[in-house]
């Protein structure tokens, strides 16, 4: 049964239940009670008597008619957000990509027609530029395409896919540890938090190669959490984000910071470590 189904049968319980219960009470009370409770009394205890039924069903029916409508509310959002990233791939795919492809194509011919050296080594930079920006491009159209599911059993296990086709590319070793609980993120914060592991591995295997890259998920006080992302390749020198096609990185730190998360991008000795932080509330001391 659908949730409009459900709502519809929700609505006539509500309005049935009262005119039942005065009903009910009405028949019990002329065809077994009527020797000992008289109708002043009887008339009384009636509007008692459908105020309790009342409280006791109508409200858990009403409970469940607004967690009905919120999950149609949800259903609706989703929809609208597929929608919305579909849309925003068909742009990235029929704009942006196809003038860098041609704009490669240019560069190529720019390259064959030259016979300056420093023409065609500018034209060779511009060339590797374009072609990085194309990649991440076509990366995030991918992401958009494919949006990660909410759902328990359904967002965790890519997570740990993910890292594996990383790994696989890279000819690294894998490590997933994840002890988040489910019920501690919210739907938007799975999306999110999936979006993020995936861009940041996706910055892996492009640059670090690393021999063990890592990917760690823990509880941080209550409503809380830390995600790592390690690896143990060549990281990077200086700032990150002016570093050349560390477009992922940028992206990560501005999902994380439209979130309210804390986002660190450094290394730690021998270890590249990308950690995503929502600070939750610590448990009072006896």
């Amino acid at each position: 049964m659908d949730n409009r189904s459900k709502d519809r049968r929700i609505k006539w319980l509500i309005l049935l239940i009262p005119t039942l219960t005065i009903g009910l009470w009405e028949y019990v009370r002329h065809a077994f009670l009527l020797p000992y409770v008289s109708m002043e009394l009887g008339n009384l205890l009636a509007p008692f008597i459908v105020l309790a039924v009342t409280l006791t069903l109508v409200r858990s029916l009403f409970a469940r008619l607004e967690q009905s409508q919120k999950e149609l509310q949800r259903e609706k959002e989703g929809k609208a957000a597929l929608e919305e990233r579909e849309s925003l791939a068909r742009e990235l795919h029929d704009g942006i990509s196809q003038s860098l492809f041609l704009l490669a194509v240019k560069l190529d011919q720019l390259d064959g027609a030259s016979r300056e050296e420093s023409v065609r080594e500018l034209a060779k930079g511009l060339r590797e530029t374009v072609r990085v920006m194309h990649e991440d491009v076509r990366q995030a159209i991918a992401n958009l395409r494919l949006p990660p599911s909410p759902e328990s059993a359904a967002w965790v296990g890519p997570l740990r896919e993910l890292l594996g086709e990383t790994a696989e590319l890279s000819g690294a070793r894998a490590d997933f540890q994840w002890t988040i609980p489910d019920d501690g993120l919210t739907d938007k914060e799975k999306v999110e938090l999936h979006a993020c592991v995936r861009e940041a591995l996706v910055n892996v295997r492009k640059h670090a190669r690393a021999s063990h890259v890592y990917v760690v998920g823990e509880p941080d006080g209550a409503g809380g959490f830390r995600c790592r992302i390690e690896d143990d390749g060549v990281g990077f020198g200086g700032d990150p984000f002016q570093a050349q096609g560390r477009f992922g990185l940028r992206m990560v730190r501005d999902r994380a910071g439209a979130m309210g998360w804390s986002f660190l991008a450094e290394r730690r000795g021998e270890r590249t470590v990308v950690e995503l932080v929502k600070s939750g509330r610590k448990a009072k001391k006896e």
